[in-house]
């Protein structure tokens, strides 16, 4: 089942006060993203957060559970009404996680014409 644009938009606006909050649709659910570190899933209507120590230590009720078959166990955050435990949360995890990779610049394919 893929997750309610509703229910994601919900929760971007939930963790607003940590940064700059997006995400990505990726296969039905969404990936969340804090000034572009992404640090969280929208699965099935629920919510994931990347397992911190920072993280850990904020957690009102620790359930470490797979936000899909073969993911590595997330936290899994059923309180999603509180804005300011989301944005603390947020942000004590994104200060942890490493920064992004730089992405990879896409090489051109140019054909060279033969001139005869």
């Amino acid at each position: 089942m893929a997750s309610n644009p509703d229910f994601v938009q919900y929760i971007l606006d939930q963790c607003s006060g940590a940064g700059e909050i997006t995400a990505r649709k990726m296969f039905g659910d969404y990936c969340v993203y804090c000034n572009d570190k992404p640090f969280a899933l929208v699965c099935d209507n629920g919510f994931y957060v990347k397992s911190t120590e920072a993280g850990r230590r904020l957690l009102r009720v620790e359930d470490l559970r797979p936000p899909y078959d073969g993911a590595k166990p997330h936290f899994y955050i059923e309180d999603v009404d509180d804005r300011h435990y989301l944005s603390a949360l947020t942000k004590a995890t994104c200060d942890e996680l490493p920064a992004p990779k730089p992405k990879a610049r896409k090489k051109s394919h140019t054909i060279e014409k033969n001139v005869i």
